[in-house]
């Protein structure tokens, strides 16, 4: 297993993964606007986005992002997106994807690294609380 940088190439597996996830799939009509969004992301200089490879193939992806906090003069590291797919979990891959998310955050200087998750996914809770990472609560939101 590897670990890199996430790459334009990686478009599709990253989208198989995040449609894995639960996130909505990429329709065929939305392939071109969805790859200008995601290689859009790639170029900011304040994400890392990383996957993890096995065998040649891409089987997870951590979507890394540093965003400013306004009572905090360092940025604060945000993991919004974790996958690995099923095949793979309990393999090691989760954790290497975030030890080297966490390795970034901190050569970064951020105060904190935030992961969210969604709260059926108790196997992956179980990863962070071992990895040091801390339950603070949840999270809501409102679709439009």
């Amino acid at each position: 297993m590897s670990i890199r940088d996430a790459a334009a190439g990686d478009f599709a597996a990253v989208t198989a993964l995040l449609a894995e996830l639960g996130r909505p799939a990429v329709g065929v009509g939305d392939t071109g606007a969805a790859r200008v969004v995601y290689e859009r992301h790639l170029a900011r200089t304040e994400t890392a986005s990383l996957v993890a490879v096995v065998g040649g193939a891409v089987v997870g992806f951590l979507s890394l992002e540093f965003r400013d906090r306004l009572n905090r003069t360092r940025p604060q590291a945000w993991i919004p997106d974790l996958i690995v797919t099923a095949a793979h979990r309990g393999t090691g891959v989760g954790r290497a994807l975030l030890a080297r998310g966490i390795a970034q955050a901190r050569r970064r200087q951020c105060w904190s690294i935030m992961l969210e998750s969604g709260s059926n996914r108790h196997a992956a809770h179980a990863l962070y609380r071992r990895l040091g990472l801390v339950d603070e609560g949840s999270y809501w939101i409102q679709y439009f």
